[in-house]
């Protein structure tokens, strides 16, 4: 029987579509996700649905991949997870997870995370997922410890945000 990717009996993940162009504005511009986010301006939907139209949700085009996790039994978009700063020579990339914050504390980070990890290494061939986590952020870390990445290194002074310096850990899951 052939492996079914992207998809548990509650949470599916999919590629953006015009209907999620208000939750992406929405994440996109919540500044308390600014300090984990590479990016730290204001999106404008315009931008947001030009990236939905034109992306062609190919990593090994766009080097990045974006998947809406959605609740297959309410059938609602709780969140999002990255793929970005692909590497395809050494067959590696970062991995990002976003949840709702009203739908925090249910378990969809951690089956997006599954679901992801599995189709880096079955579908996409990946030798390796990456994550960069606040050394601070208990949640986080323990939702990538849960995950089978491991912890490889903490990092001094490695983010800049708020006029300090902060601390991460370094993640990192050995794909088969």
């Amino acid at each position: 029987m052939s492996q079914v990717f992207l998809c548990s009996e509650r949470v599916q993940l999919r590629a953006p579509e015009l209907s999620d162009l208000d939750f992406m504005y929405h994440i996109e511009n919540d500044t308390r996700l600014w300090s984990v986010s590479a990016c730290k301006v204001p999106y404008s939907r315009y931008l947001l649905q030009q990236y939905i139209e034109t992306n062609t949700h190919d990593l090994y085009v766009d080097k990045q991949l974006r998947l809406m996790i959605v609740d297959r039994l309410e059938d609602k978009v709780v969140g999002a997870v990255d793929l970005f700063d692909f590497n395809p020579s050494d067959r590696k990339c970062e991995v990002g997870v976003v949840v709702d914050h009203s739908a925090r504390n249910r378990g969809y980070a951690r089956e997006a995370l599954s679901l992801v990890r599995d189709y880096a290494s079955g579908m996409l061939g990946l030798h390796q997922l990456y994550a960069y986590v606040f050394v601070d952020n208990d949640v986080a870390n323990r939702l990538f410890a849960s995950c089978a990445f491991n912890s490889v290194a903490d990092l001094s002074d490695w983010v800049f945000y708020h006029n300090c310096y902060h601390d991460v850990r370094l993640y990192q899951c050995l794909l088969p």
